[in-house]
């Protein structure tokens, strides 16, 4: 009688097919609409810090190192693909991905760091983004030193005090230390 009944249910099974996708060899395809991980544009993010504010687990923190440099830390390992973030966003700097498949051994894998530069309204203290449409522009949004190595390495030479090897090998300038970089 046993037989009979094993019988029964392969018969059953092969007549079904292959009803499981053959998922590791070939990913299924994600909907529209489907909320994966967050990806930031830091081009049109402002430093508001309204992302931070509504999140519900916590996952962006913000510091400010000193009034005009903030930087937003995203820990994708608390992440639950909300999409809080990317709808308070005002300037939209932040979608939602596709990627959902992120094992990894490593937490800065999955963790974002945006250093922002910030501009504020002297009238009403808002944040806003600064259309760069020069070097010049572009210098004055990043805070232009002329001692720092990065932008005096896109001015020519005039003189050999300040070159870029000269620069690279003194400590005059140095960027502000976190708690957390050495």
């Amino acid at each position: 009688m046993w037989l009979i009944s094993k019988i029964r249910q392969v018969m059953l099974v092969l007549k079904a097919g292959v009803v499981t996708l053959r998922y590791p060899f070939v990913p299924r395809a994600v909907q529209s609409g489907f909320r994966g991980q967050p990806s930031w544009d830091h081009h049109k993010c402002v430093g508001c810090a309204g992302c931070a504010n509504h999140c519900p687990a916590r996952t962006i923190m913000v510091r400010d190192l000193c009034q005009d440099i903030r930087v937003m830390v995203y820990d994708g390992s608390r992440c639950t693909y909300c999409g809080r973030c990317a709808d308070v966003c005002p300037e939209k700097a932040i979608s939602m991905s596709e990627q959902f498949e992120l094992a990894t051994g490593d937490k800065n894998d999955i963790s974002v760091t945006l250093e922002l530069f910030m501009f504020t309204c002297q009238r009403c203290g808002r944040c806003y983004n600064m259309e760069t449409t020069n070097m010049i522009d572009k210098m004055k949004r990043l805070g232009y030193r002329y001692d720092s190595i990065q932008f005096r390495a896109m001015i020519p030479v005039s003189t050999e005090q300040f070159s870029t090897e000269m620069l690279a090998k003194t400590e005059a300038y140095r960027r502000p230390v976190t708690k957390g970089e050495k």
